[in-house]
């Protein structure tokens, strides 16, 4: 019979940390009535004959609160930046000024707040649910370890408890990154 690999510890807070990250990521994509330039991350232009990222046919900023630019760096693709702006479903309506666009971000509604809520709530528990899954298959494989006499059952015991550490520890992160978020967009 072969032999498992090894515990890994730093894997398993690696992989927890990637369902952090990824967590993160959506949270940025998610409007707050605040201007951020990773609002416009989504967004696909026709350009060249492909579909290319926003931030590779223009620099995008944040100049005020409520404002986005963006200074295409070619004049003809000005019109296909400002169609797939508009196409992109963000409910953004930019305004051409030469080569720049500027793109007021509208206050939010009181129910779009909440949509946004939710849709922040239901990120979080999937990033939790994926912390737990890693939790699971690090218990699982320390099981088998014991199974196969390769770790003893106190080794068994002080990395199990390594592991609910580490997965407690990323679950809090994943709490306090939705508070904070939930805060941003309840924010009037």
């Amino acid at each position: 019979m072969a032999q498992s690999k090894p515990f890994d510890l730093d894997d398993l807070h690696k992989r927890m940390k990637g369902a952090v990250q990824t967590l993160k990521t959506e949270f940025s994509g998610l409007r707050t009535g605040r201007a951020s330039v990773s609002l416009l991350d989504p967004v696909q232009v026709d350009a060249y004959g492909s579909a290319m990222p926003l931030n590779q046919v223009g620099t995008v900023n944040a100049p005020e609160p409520r404002m986005l630019t963006v200074q295409v760096w070619d004049r003809g693709l000005v019109i296909a930046v400002d169609k797939a702006i508009r196409a992109a479903g963000l409910g953004l309506n930019p305004q051409v000024d030469g080569q720049l666009l500027r793109i007021p971000i509208p206050p939010l509604t009181e129910d779009r707040r909440r949509e946004l809520t939710k849709i922040a709530s239901k990120y979080s528990e999937a990033a939790r649910v994926a912390v737990r899954n890693i939790r699971r298959d690090g218990m699982e494989h320390l099981k088998k370890l014991e199974k196969e006499h390769q770790i003893s059952e106190d080794e068994h015991k002080t990395q199990s408890d390594k592991v609910q550490k580490a997965t407690d520890s990323h679950i809090k992160e994943i709490d306090d990154a939705f508070t904070a978020k939930e805060k941003e967009i309840m924010q009037v």
